[in-house]
């Protein structure tokens, strides 16, 4: 098949990693990659209860997010279009970062494997 749009349709490379610190675009929240799915991956209900207007296209990259707000710790699964990197150089506090990464350096969470 000649042209791109095979090609174009089939790019759902991530553009962010795990461990990375991101920040919503629009809703006041930060959080820490954990998963990444390459196109959307969660429910319908997820999806049909963001408004109309705001809905992201399901064909991009899906962020697990362990996120923080200034009232609670939650996971949070966001569209990489609505994502941008926190570039503030501070830690994200949520309690379960110790159980899937290092300690915070160079503004990112390195990995951790534990093996039982």
């Amino acid at each position: 098949m000649e042209g791109s749009g095979v090609r174009d349709m089939l790019k759902t490379e991530a553009k962010y990693h795990l461990g990375q610190v991101l920040r919503h675009r629009k809703h006041p929240f930060r959080g820490v990659v954990f998963d990444v799915d390459a196109m959307f991956s969660n429910t319908e209900e997820w999806y049909d209860a963001i408004p109309e207007e705001s809905r992201p296209s399901r064909d991009q990259p899906f962020y697990h997010l362990l996120a923080e707000n200034e009232q609670s710790y939650y996971v949070a699964y966001v569209s990489e279009q609505n994502l941008v990197p926190d570039d503030t150089g501070e830690p994200v506090e949520h309690p379960d970062l110790a159980e899937l990464f290092g300690e915070f350096e160079d503004g990112r969470y390195p990995l951790q494997f534990q093996f039982n």
